[in-house]
């Protein structure tokens, strides 16, 4: 991939070509997205914008069919590619997009057309189970529809989120094996909340809790699990441990979610304690 990379980069024509047709290809968003998030990296953002543009149109005919994740990653990915261009900071931009991921599902952008209701009631005639316990929320007094909303917008906000932070981490990595061969690994295995941009994540949350923004609340929590599994891959790094850990690791991360618990716990305690600093101090 790092051969097409260095092609796109030759000229903005061949970029502008291939963010658009990947665009176009059923789940090939995310490359597309990469694609105008490296432009961004390397060029800024007002050069990238014709890539930008290629790759955002044809990412808003999908969304007039009724699938807005491929605009919202696009859109996400070149946000945090340009606060990560201009701060040089994961933190910062994961923060940020965080932010505007929230706000994507609190104006409920991510509901499907017609709002939940339909999907609700075809889930409802599928399930007599499903059927019986969104009864029995009703009569508790529970909106089931509007909770059925917030769920669907929820969970689709968080792929957004994940995917986007996915394509910024690709790109990054085609710019460091580009430019700066080894950059990427040595800033991805640095990446680390400072206690004040922990803070800012834990009032966000409250502020969420309290407010009735329960998308704040849900998504503030990303920058922090992306600093844990940043932890995971330092540590193994520093220690020169094999590169079947992180297949282990990643395994069960993504099917146990003790595991999801136990790496934000890592990167709450990291922020004030900086284990790879003191672990390569140490040694």
């Amino acid at each position: 991939m790092l051969a097409i990379a260095r092609w796109l980069m030759r000229g903005t024509l061949q970029a502008m070509g291939v963010a658009a047709l990947t665009a176009v290809v059923p789940w090939l968003f995310w490359f597309s997205a990469a694609v105008a998030a490296l432009v961004t990296l390397r060029r800024g953002l007002a050069p990238a914008m014709p890539v930008i543009l290629a790759s955002a149109l044809p990412s808003g005919w999908w969304w007039v069919q009724g699938d807005a994740i491929p605009l919202s990653t696009v859109l996400l990915v070149t946000l945090m590619a340009v606060v990560l261009r201009s701060r040089m900071r994961w933190s910062e931009a994961l923060i940020v997009g965080s932010l505007v991921a929230a706000g994507m599902v609190q104006l409920g952008i991510f509901l499907p057309p017609g709002g939940a209701g339909p999907l609700l009631e075809q889930v409802r005639q599928g399930s007599p189970e499903v059927d019986n316990m969104l009864r029995e929320l009703s009569e508790q007094g529970v909106a089931t529809e509007q909770l059925a909303g917030l769920l669907i917008s929820g969970v689709t906000g968080l792929i957004v989120m994940l995917a986007s932070v996915a394509c910024l981490a690709l790109a990054r990595s085609w710019q460091a094996g580009l430019y700066n061969p080894g950059g990427f690994r040595e800033e991805f295995h640095a990446l680390r909340l400072t206690p004040r941009e922990l803070a800012v994540l834990v009032v966000l949350g409250v502020v969420g809790m309290v407010l009735g923004l329960p998308a704040l609340a849900m998504l503030a929590w990303v920058p922090l699990l992306v600093a844990g599994v940043a932890l995971v891959h330092g540590f193994i790094g520093l220690k020169g441990m094999n590169g079947l850990w992180l297949v282990a690791f990643y395994i069960l991360l993504v099917t146990t979610w003790p595991m999801i618990l136990i790496v934000l716990l890592l990167a709450f305690i990291d922020s004030l304690a900086n284990f790879r600093g003191r672990l390569a101090h140490s040694d």
